[in-house]
């Protein structure tokens, strides 16, 4: 078996109806794996740390360096860039090559666009175009450097390795024996179609019908990836957005009856963070103050759903509408 590169998008999972965490659990399974090797972000709170393990699907880390060192160099370069007009024009040129790039990524996309050469082309010259404004070395936070090492420790791997997407065009040329995944045939189903609809509940827009959001959220039932706890967390976080206050306590409470061993780790942690805010809301403060504990007290909690609850037990959560910085 040879080694497959599958391209990550990581929090931009979030986005895409067509490519998001279950998207990728049904790629995974359209092309006959259940495990994957894991060279992409080292973000806890990445949706595949979710999806993955909940839906049967072994993940294996890899022993990658650690480039800390690498972004703290980078932020310095930044910062004395940023001090003469000749490296603030450079950092312009930068900047606008990453937001070109980021609207690429953030447009709609489906498996297809993700692996076509467009795209790869694309991620190709966005990077040309960076190191060609800040230089190879801090300035792209030694990218050849770190493209031979990821390389090297692929070398000798089968089977699918997860890597960024923006990797790709880099990597494979180091990597003859690597290979995309064949898309052609593949076409998403019900577990894409499912987490697009949380995702999108869990990051409103202006424009959003939240009537229509709520009503499609009460008809399912969930699956392991996107489940039915989710799918009520998810519509309690709407009813807290426009001020329900008992509403989203009561789905709330229901989210948490409904939390089990197998359900996305993260989804203990938003779910208690969520409901320790309406309780102090309604003016339950001590039983809010458990809640946030409850919070604390996990294996593992999404750093937003700590920093909720770390900042409830200092002092009681007053909603406020206009607040973007919510949980």
């Amino acid at each position: 078996m040879s080694v497959t590169l599958l391209p990550d998008l990581g929090d931009l999972l979030r986005l895409h109806p067509q490519y998001n965490a279950g998207t990728v659990v049904e790629l995974l399974r359209h092309l006959g794996v259940r495990a994957v090797w894991w060279a992409t972000s080292d973000d806890p709170d990445h949706p595949l740390r979710d999806a993955l393990p909940v839906a049967g699907i072994d993940v294996h880390g890899l022993a990658l360096p650690d480039w800390a060192w690498a972004d703290a160099e980078h932020a310095q370069l930044i910062e004395f860039l940023n001090q003469y007009p000749q490296g603030r024009e450079r950092l312009r040129d930068a900047g606008q090559a990453e937001r070109e790039f980021a609207a690429l990524l953030t447009a709609p996309l489906t498996a297809p666009q993700v692996l076509s050469p467009a795209t790869l082309a694309a991620a190709a010259t966005y990077h040309d175009r960076v190191r060609a404004a800040l230089d190879e070395g801090p300035g792209t936070r030694w990218r050849e450097r770190r493209l031979e090492a990821l390389a090297t420790t692929l070398e000798g791997l089968q089977g699918v390795v997860l890597v960024p997407l923006d990797d790709l065009p880099g990597l494979v040329p180091r990597f003859p024996g690597a290979a995309l995944p064949d898309v052609a045939a593949f076409v998403p189903g019900e577990i894409s179609r499912l987490r697009a609809l949380a995702d999108r509940a869990w990051s409103l827009g202006e424009d959003d019908d939240l009537n229509a959001l709520l009503a499609a959220l009460a008809r399912e039932t969930g699956d392991r990836v996107t489940p039915r706890a989710e799918l009520d967390a998810a519509a309690a976080s709407i009813y807290l957005a426009v001020g329900d206050l008992n509403a989203a306590r009561e789905l709330l409470e229901r989210a948490a009856h409904g939390l089990t061993d197998e359900v996305p780790r993260s989804l203990a942690g938003l779910t208690l963070a969520r409901l320790g805010q309406v309780r102090d809301a309604l003016g339950d403060r001590e039983l809010a103050q458990r809640t946030y504990r409850a919070v604390l007290a996990l294996s593992h909690a999404p750093q937003v759903a700590r920093d909720a609850a770390e900042n409830g037990l200092c002092e009681p959560f007053v909603l406020d509408l206009d607040d973007p910085s919510r949980p």
